[in-house]
């Protein structure tokens, strides 16, 4: 029985990433693939939705002759769709990707690409973000690069293979796979840990007129924790890196400190010394 499939993205419909992740799946067996996609580049765009205007949504031909669909919603909206009908079937698992740029660590609260693999977990829906490293020895989620069909063509075999033995790969209820390619030679592949990601953005001020003034604050290389079994250490060392990742960020240990204290208590006025 084919799997039914909706690949996703945030760079485009249009980008080099997904439509190397389009190829390789139309070309891999028992595969039935729909593809929603938004119309531009959203990167960066995280589980933002579209609540205060309706979408557009255009078919898109692409090369092959097969189709999809644009919309200028985020990458979010795109699986809402899928879940809500715009396509024939409900999708059997989310695939979002190839992400222009690796998405480790920190940086996967901030993306497109793991925001809308989070929605198929939503909706209870099984699902894989995929991302490509821009440059050899540099492990940073900007993409700061020209990209060719070539530099994907690993990760899109990857994730293929995956697709074909997903009955025999763990991946418990509510959990999704986070998978960053290096670039250059691959050197095998590991589960991972989420690294701890550095940030190094300074302010600075770009122009000031009228009183106005017109700062830059992101674009500076960000740096890594260098630890063992982390998904930054899997890439530098040239492997795939596969993390699951689920939704709940609920702090157990947290529950049970607060359960030990009077929150009731807030409810009363408090105590006024005399």
């Amino acid at each position: 029985m084919a799997v039914k499939v909706l690949l996703t993205n945030d760079d485009g419909i249009q980008a080099t990433g997904l439509n190397a992740m389009r190829r390789a799946l139309l070309e891999a067996p028992d595969i039935d693939l729909a593809v929603i996609a938004p119309d531009s580049n959203r990167s960066a765009t995280a589980r933002s939705i579209t609540t205060r205007k309706p979408l557009w949504v255009d078919e898109v031909e692409f090369a092959d002759g097969s189709s999809g669909f644009a919309t200028d919603g985020t990458p979010v909206d795109c699986v809402r769709f899928a879940a809500l009908g715009l396509v024939e079937s409900e999708p059997d698992l989310i695939v979002s990707g190839i992400n222009h740029g690796s998405n480790l660590g920190d940086d996967i609260t901030y993306s497109g690409t793991v925001a809308a693999a989070l929605e198929g977990i939503v909706l209870g829906i099984p699902a894989i973000a995929v991302s490509q490293q821009a440059e050899r020895g540099v492990v940073d989620f900007r993409a700061g690069r020209q990209w060719e069909a070539d530099d994907f063509v690993p990760a899109a075999s990857f994730v293929a293979r995956m697709i074909e033995e997903l009955d025999r790969i763990p991946m418990p209820p509510g959990t999704l796979l986070n998978v960053n390619c290096p670039a250059g030679e691959i050197r095998g592949a590991a589960a991972c840990r989420l690294g701890k990601r550095i940030y190094r953005d300074t302010l600075q001020l770009a122009e000031e007129e009228d009183g106005r003034r017109r700062y830059q604050i992101y674009g500076v290389e960000p740096d890594y924790q260098r630890e063992q079994g982390t998904d930054f250490a899997a890439i530098a060392d040239g492997r795939i890196a596969v993390t699951p990742l689920h939704f709940d960020l609920t702090d157990e240990a947290g529950v049970e400190d607060l359960g030990g204290f009077d929150l009731e208590g807030l409810l009363r006025p408090a105590a006024r010394e005399v």
